[in-house]
């Protein structure tokens, strides 16, 4: 199916939705590119936002006062849309300050199983020694990629990355080759913040799956653009941000 331009009354009717676009610079319309950074807030964001920090404001899951309960309430509510957006238990969405933050969690406890350091239990499957590889693409935010040439150091494993053709997309063949026996982790953008090209995962991950490895997604730029359903996508982790 063709997607259709929106009109200008369809436009106009979502600016006026984003309070920080009634602005003018230079005598023009203001107009902002930069929603794959830091997206803005239309106002029942904004609303919510205020609306939580006048009425609830209160530590969450610490306290056993009224606040204490209505904001632990709303926290948990919150959980619940996530779920539910993510087609997901409840027990499955954990929130942290940001998507950088979620992947550094992720494989901070693969280093830590892979030390024996009693934290990332869960995680003892996917134990990391020399030898075994980790594997990224060659498109990836730094979010995805730092945290893993630093468990690659701590750990002897070999970070490797599948590379791109010259038409933006991922080399498939290439993949293919370097996913092997000895690939602990692969973790890889769902959507390109650089190109903009859609990881075909149906493609990839099983041959992720076929050799037992952890597949860690970076959704940041499909989570507000494409249905987010893991358990379809067949992945053990997807990370992405709520702004």
């Amino acid at each position: 199916m063709t997607a259709a331009p929106l009109t200008s009354a369809e436009i106009e009717v979502l600016r006026a939705q984003f309070p920080i676009l009634s602005r003018e610079v230079n005598g023009h319309p203001f107009v902002y590119l930069d929603s794959a950074a830091t997206a803005q807030k239309p106002r029942r964001v904004l609303d919510a936002e205020r609306a939580y920090y006048e009425q609830a404001n209160s530590a969450v899951h610490r306290g056993a006062h009224t606040l204490a309960a209505e904001a632990t309430e709303l926290y948990e509510e919150a959980r619940r849309v996530v779920a539910g957006f993510l087609e997901v238990d409840e027990n499955e969405v954990v929130f942290t300050g940001n998507a950088t933050e979620g992947l550094n969690l992720v494989a901070t406890a693969i280093g830590y199983a892979s030390t024996g350091r009693g934290a990332g239990a869960d995680f003892s499957a996917y134990a990391l020694r020399p030898g075994d590889e980790i594997l990224t693409t060659e498109v990836e935010h730094h979010a995805n990629l730092i945290p893993w040439q630093e468990l690659a150091a701590r750990t002897g494993a070999t970070l490797r990355h599948i590379p791109v053709r010259d038409d933006g997309m991922l080399d498939l063949d290439a993949a293919t080759a370097l996913i092997t026996e000895r690939t602990r982790v692969l973790a890889l953008t769902h959507v390109s913040n650089v190109t903009g090209f859609v990881t075909p995962l149906e493609r990839v991950v099983p041959l992720a799956r076929a050799v037992g490895a952890l597949v860690v997604l970076d959704a940041c730029q499909s989570a507000p653009h494409l249905a987010l359903h893991p358990r379809d996508l067949d992945v053990d982790i997807a990370v992405f941000s709520g702004h």
